[in-house]
């Protein structure tokens, strides 16, 4: 592994030396011994998360629109300049490769952005096309400053009309002379930026945005903290929620975006493009994911009668955990790939994969106590769970 290109300051802010590997890079778990205080504040204030593990792909030349519209499955001619778009991408059997972000920086230059290599995807399929594919991984930087007092923290960095700037809208500019790309966008569901610069401006940029935001309550938030984030925001991650079909084995182990609720990305009305045949032919997946709130009532007694207080996970968990239509448990109708309990919601959520004919409104989510397996009600909601109006709303 190799340390990402802030670790001087992110090892002389980790008491809890929790580290993960995360693309080959050291990535705080967390700063704290415990992830609570970075996930409030990202909540109530701001959290600067490291994001540069991404990797991070320049689409540049006169057929760059061309290359990207015959990779994923959302039709990008529709994305205007100084604008970014959340992206799927199949094999040609229509099953998910992966997902990311795209930005259209103008008419022939996009910046890529995902969690899987995928330059060489890209180069595959550039046949006879006018186009530069550069991998920049290594040489760009990225953080991701997430919260509702982002915005006045960038403004107090001296980022002119960054109120300016709209949801899900990117914008050049220049951080104390560092060219810097900006988006309002973010894994968090929160009011936010993600932003992009050289890597060896990374730690001037670091000190800027944490000097700018000591009146604003900003703190370095680690994984953890935006694991239960996202989960909040109803966010699938890749490798949890869904897998690269290239690395499964079976039919069951894959998804089409219709089985991730992802219909309204897949405009098949269109120029061919990887996997557009088989999606067109097979329309009606039998899965979706949907959102689930555990019934705390029924947790607690569940404890309570084996003598014990209710255990509530104190981080988020990824793992496969079956649904079924009844406490006998006789019929599996999905399964929950991640959940949290969510602080500021005060419930116990969940992300799950579930048969579309599935009717009632409520699940049996298997629960074990003390190593014996139940089941506890789980109501069916339309994610995000948690979506506040500032994460839309002109910035102040």
């Amino acid at each position: 592994m190799v340390p990402s290109p802030f670790y001087p300051r992110q090892s002389a802010l980790s008491e809890s030396m929790d580290w993960t590997r995360w693309n080959g890079y050291y990535a705080p778990q967390s700063y704290q011994l415990q992830h609570e205080h970075e996930y409030h504040t990202i909540r109530t204030a701001a959290g600067l998360i490291d994001i540069s593990p991404l990797f991070k792909i320049s689409v540049t030349g006169p057929d760059s629109l061309a290359l990207l519209n015959r990779i994923v499955v959302r039709d990008l001619s529709r994305l205007k300049e100084n604008r970014v778009a959340y992206v799927v991408w199949c094999d040609p059997d229509g099953f998910v490769l992966g997902d990311g972000v795209v930005m259209k920086q103008d008419r022939e230059a996009f910046f890529f952005m995902c969690n899987d290599p995928t330059c060489t995807w890209l180069q595959k399929h550039a046949t006879n096309l006018n186009v530069t594919i550069t991998d920049q991984t290594q040489i760009i930087a990225g953080v991701a400053l997430q919260g509702p007092c982002a915005t006045k923290i960038l403004s107090h960095a001296g980022i002119k009309n960054i109120s300016d700037l709209k949801y899900f809208g990117a914008m050049s500019t220049s951080i104390h002379g560092t060219q810097t790309w900006i988006s309002r966008s973010g894994f968090t569901g929160d009011l936010g930026y993600e932003l992009w610069f050289s890597s060896d401006q990374a730690l001037n940029v670091w000190d800027i945005l944490m000097e700018s935001g000591t009146g604003f309550g900003l703190r370095a938030a680690g994984l953890k903290a935006l694991d239960v984030c996202r989960i909040e925001a109803g966010l699938l991650e890749q490798g949890v929620d869904f897998q690269n079909a290239s690395h499964m084995l079976t039919r069951a182990q894959k998804s089409t975006p219709f089985d991730l609720g992802l219909d309204w990305m897949v405009h098949l009305d269109r120029d061919p493009f990887v996997g557009q045949s088989e999606l067109r032919k097979n329309q009606n997946s039998r899965y979706t994911v949907v959102g689930l709130e555990i019934d705390w009532n029924q947790t607690r007694d569940l404890y309570e009668s084996r003598g014990l207080p209710p255990a509530l996970p104190v981080e988020a968990w990824s793992s496969s955990v079956p649904l079924y239509r009844d406490h006998a448990r006789q019929h599996q109708v999905g399964y929950a790939t991640s959940g949290t309990w969510s602080p500021i919601l005060k419930k116990y959520i969940a992300l799950a994969t579930i048969e579309k004919s599935y009717r009632s409104d409520s699940v049996q989510i298997e629960l074990a106590v003390e190593h014996e397996r139940h089941c506890v009600d789980a109501y069916i909601v339309q994610p995000p769970f948690y979506d506040p109006p500032h994460k839309r709303a002109p910035a102040a």
